[in-house]
């Protein structure tokens, strides 16, 4: 069984960073791909950014292009969403997807594992 938490959440002006971490436990983490999501209320959850373990091969969402990225931790089995110049937009719930196997889809369906999700809140 495979766990993931989320952490790094909070609140923060517009134009502010936070950076997310997603640890996940349970076993090791080789030929997988971790994703972001996320979801506001009342709408469906989207693809953020995704990355490939064994290439570190990166996908993003255009509307976070060139203002997130995601990234391998060196702690093991960690990764991160580092999110600059963030917008009231980006406010909601960011979850943390695993799937074992797969490359860096921006599919929901493709990942078989998921976080209980991190708030984020950007005041204008």
């Amino acid at each position: 069984q495979v766990r993931l938490v989320e952490s790094g959440g909070g609140l923060v002006q517009a134009g502010g960073s936070l950076r997310l971490s997603c640890t996940a436990s349970g076993r090791t983490f080789n030929n997988c791909a971790v994703a972001w999501f996320r979801q506001a209320p009342g709408k469906e959850r989207e693809f953020v950014a995704a990355i490939r373990w064994i290439t570190e091969t990166t996908r993003y969402q255009d509307s976070v292009k060139g203002r997130f990225t995601i990234s391998r931790g060196i702690a093991p089995n960690t990764t991160y969403l580092q999110m600059n110049s963030l917008e009231p937009e980006d406010t909601t719930v960011y979850y943390c997807a695993a799937d074992l196997w797969g490359s860096e889809s921006p599919t929901i369906y493709d990942y078989e594992y998921w976080g209980q999700g991190t708030q984020v809140t950007v005041s204008s």
